[in-house]
């Protein structure tokens, strides 16, 4: 039954595929955006915006935490997908079992972390002692769900190395249906607040990872997992290590740079503060709808790595550039200009919705450049290279961001909120023309490396 779900991304038109790869994975990244705006929208029109900036205010924090582990999940997709691509299914089963394993202990690890360090952190955080309270309730509820979230990111992550995109869209939308009537009844009708919005997410969140896990226990072939066989091959594990750990402290050196900015933002009081946090609800469906390709290069590439088809795995690249950069033009600027109007979705402040302009004018419309960045990471991620992109972003994003913040920043004339979103333009376009240079030498690397290899056989 699963074999018409996945998808031979080896052979044949390259386009149409990435887009049959693409699509449900951006639909379900759009839906658990939709789902997660639910809760800010519940939250801000119901319970003020005192709440809605405790909520959002989280954000940067829960990425931090979550994206580590995320990471590995990363490294279990390059792993899967090169082993599908050389037919070697012994280790595709090995992955699996080895993934789902990883899975648990990273939920329980971030669940602990979180439940005992959330106040101290979002006091590290400067967040306004006004929302504090507030958002340490939320964040303690959220991380519980922690187990199940990465449950179905590894899970999604091993039917992506497939090809297989459709499932997940649809756990996630059951899933998502019951959050936002939870968000109704637990807000609404038991005045819960954002601890009710909080219960509703890891209710759902624990949903979407059952329905994945008996996705992969009913699947064929390799992929299928047997509950009583999860367990951590340690040969595969270093493996999934050695793509999925750099990718890691990536989305942590990220998210640090993120946190701090987020600090800084924070710094000016609750109005820019909420207006920032509605903004960047709004962001995020841009940049997940550019991250499927991201996704999709990772899949594609380290299927034709495994089967050793470097003009393809070259070929992937542009046409994943050209569709990520039409894609993030279009929605960029189209979030842009309906934000005046979005922005009243989140809250009835016109204050708060000034604040909001002021990021999306900055951030939105420069957000293809964060897009071409992704892919070009995604390609030498399928292709084994995952500490290039971390020395990368380290300097390049994390570096400049920091520089700005800590120099810059403190100057009377450049200490402004727009000063603080710039910097994220400026990273992007700096890690691109970084990236690229990586990319062309990683490639070489690559080709010479195979027909060494060719000539000894």
């Amino acid at each position: 039954m699963s074999k018409k779900y996945e998808l031979d991304m080896c052979n044949g038109p390259i386009l149409s595929k990435l887009l049959r790869f693409t699509v449900p994975l951006m639909f379900s990244s759009i839906l658990q955006l939709l789902f997660n705006a639910a809760d800010i929208v519940v939250v801000g029109n119901w319970c003020g915006d005192n709440a809605l900036a405790a909520v959002g205010s989280n954000t940067a924090l829960i990425n931090l935490l979550v994206n580590f582990f995320v990471g590995l999940s990363v490294g279990a997709n390059v792993v899967c997908a090169h082993n599908i691509g050389s037919k070697n299914d012994e280790n595709v089963s090995r992955t699996v079992h080895t993934a789902m394993a990883l899975s648990i202990v990273s939920g329980i690890i971030i669940t602990a972390i979180g439940c005992i360090f959330t106040r101290q952190i979002l006091e590290w955080m400067s967040t306004p002692e006004k929302v504090l309270p507030l958002a340490a309730t939320y964040l303690r509820i959220y991380f519980v769900g922690m187990t199940s979230t990465m449950i179905y990111n590894f899970g999604s992550a091993i039917l992506r190395a497939v090809g297989d995109t459709k499932r997940p869209l649809y756990f996630l939308l059951a899933a998502g249906v019951i959050n936002v009537l939870l968000n109704l009844l637990f807000v609404i009708c038991f005045d819960l607040g954002v601890a009710g919005v909080a219960y509703a997410t890891i209710i759902s969140q624990t949903i979407s990872a059952v329905l994945i896990v008996i996705c992969l226990v009913r699947s064929e072939g390799s992929i299928r997992l047997k509950i009583k066989a999860i367990g951590i091959n340690w040969n595969i594990f270093s493996k999934i290590l050695k793509v999925g750990l750099p990718a890691s402290f990536q989305g942590v050196i990220f998210s640090i740079s993120n946190v701090i900015i987020q600090s800084s933002v924070n710094s000016f009081g609750e109005t820019v503060l909420a207006g920032s946090s509605a903004a960047a609800n709004i962001e995020g469906f841009v940049y997940m709808s550019m991250n499927a390709f991201h996704q999709a290069t990772v899949s594609f590439t380290g299927q034709n790595m495994g089967a050793a088809k470097f003009d393809r795995i070259r070929k992937i690249l542009i046409t994943a550039e050209i569709c990520v950069t039409v894609t993030g033009i279009i929605m960029g600027n189209a979030a842009y200009l309906l934000g005046d109007k979005l922005l009243y979705i989140y809250t009835d402040s016109s204050a708060v919705a000034a604040a909001g302009m002021d990021r999306l004018g900055v951030i939105s419309r420069t957000y293809a450049l964060c897009g071409m960045m992704d892919v070009l990471v995604g390609s030498l991620r399928g292709m084994g290279y995952a500490i290039l992109p971390t020395i990368v972003s380290l300097v390049g994003i994390c570096g400049v961001r920091l520089l700005w913040i800590f120099t810059f920043f403190r100057q009377p004339q450049f200490h402004t909120v727009i000063s603080l979103y710039l910097t994220y333009t400026v990273s992007w376009i700096i890690v691109i023309i970084a990236l690229a240079i990586c990319y062309i030498c990683a490639m070489r690397h690559v080709r010479k490396k195979y027909a060494r290899r060719s000539l000894q056989s």
